[in-house]
């Protein structure tokens, strides 16, 4: 895509909604989401509220892509998905993984401001007897534990069977202390990057260093379907590919991403519409027998109309679609 539709284009099919989420995830209990429609179907911006403009516009590059673009292409039909753990009680465990229908992996929160180790212990305890021997666990710290922590962590929730830790430090110098650490005590459990990829200036510095064995992408972050594509050619790593809370319109696009990779090694955090108690499709794109089929589900005109934030939330989604735009033209002189 060349061209750059106009704000006036499209702010004229603009949409904001708010969901309740089933769970606080990520800190939030509400979901905020901009959808917009192009020629090739629904676009979604939906960056966090604290993300400032320059990087909510890749969200919104992301967005227009999928609205305006052509699909890229497919190697399979269906993507296997995880379910998804909030930093929960360890009796809510199965309630939980109950919505996530035939998924054998399960990704866990852990690291939540709040909680220790020990929390995160009993959480991860609970989905592996939920899980069975045979289930894939893996966790997510989100880069909020330094490396002896990380370590000590991790080697409390290695027995358990991990298939990987997912951003268990912040930084990518902590990553590649952290697996040389982990190396010298005898903790066998694999990295994944997320936020060094999808928030960073450098994503391939990961690959460079060799701070991880696995990248984690996510398409809105990194600006659209080609532009993760790229990213994961050049790292040169088993990837994963996983959501930002996003509406049906968004885990379309995700299911995409997936779909069209070459290899597909690990299940992919795709299957989160369920975190939410409602969506802006009639048929949501929910895992059935541990998989979501690649396809754009249709949006409903009265779910939209349900779930419509309030007005000041729908000027400031609308306000901020504006600003951008902006960055985005600017990027394109």
């Amino acid at each position: 895509m060349t061209d750059l539709p106009s704000a006036d284009e499209l702010l004229a099919t603009a949409h904001v909604v708010s969901i309740p989420m089933r769970v606080r995830f990520r800190g939030i209990e509400t979901r905020e989401a901009l959808l917009f429609q192009g020629p090739r179907g629904w676009g979604e911006f939906a960056p966090f509220v604290e993300y400032d403009d320059a990087e909510s516009a890749r969200w919104l590059a992301a967005g227009i892509e999928w609205a305006y673009a052509a699909d890229p292409g497919r190697a399979r039909e269906r993507v296997p998905v995880n379910a998804t753990v909030p930093a929960i009680g360890p009796e809510r465990v199965p309630e939980v993984l109950a919505r996530f229908d035939g998924c054998t992996t399960a990704k866990v929160k852990v690291a939540e401001a709040g909680q220790s180790v020990a929390d995160d212990v009993e959480r991860v305890a609970a989905v592996r007897e939920a899980m069975g021997a045979h289930g894939r666990i893996r966790v997510d710290a989100n880069g909020h534990w330094d490396v002896e922590t990380a370590a000590t962590a991790l080697g409390k929730l290695a027995p358990y069977g991990l298939e990987y830790a997912e951003q268990p430090c912040a930084t990518v110098d902590d990553l590649v202390e952290l697996r040389k650490t982990l190396a010298r005590n005898g903790i066998d459990v694999r990295i994944a990057a997320d936020e060094s990829i999808r928030k960073a200036s450098d994503p391939l510095r990961v690959a460079r260093l060799g701070a991880a064995d696995i990248v984690v992408v996510k398409v809105a972050p990194l600006g659209g379907v080609r532009a993760a594509l790229e990213v994961v050619e050049a790292c040169g790593l088993p990837a994963v590919v996983s959501s930002a809370l996003d509406t049906s319109v968004g885990i379309a696009a995700g299911v995409a991403l997936a779909a069209a990779l070459p290899s597909l090694e690990f299940a992919c955090g795709l299957g989160t519409v369920g975190l939410f108690t409602d969506d802006v499709s009639d048929e949501p794109l929910l895992p059935r027998n541990g998989a979501l089929p690649v396809r754009r589900p249709s949006v409903s005109s009265e779910r939209l109309e349900a779930l419509a934030a309030p007005a000041d939330r729908t000027s400031w989604w609308r306000e901020r679609l504006v600003r951008c735009l902006r960055v985005l033209e600017g990027e394109r002189l």
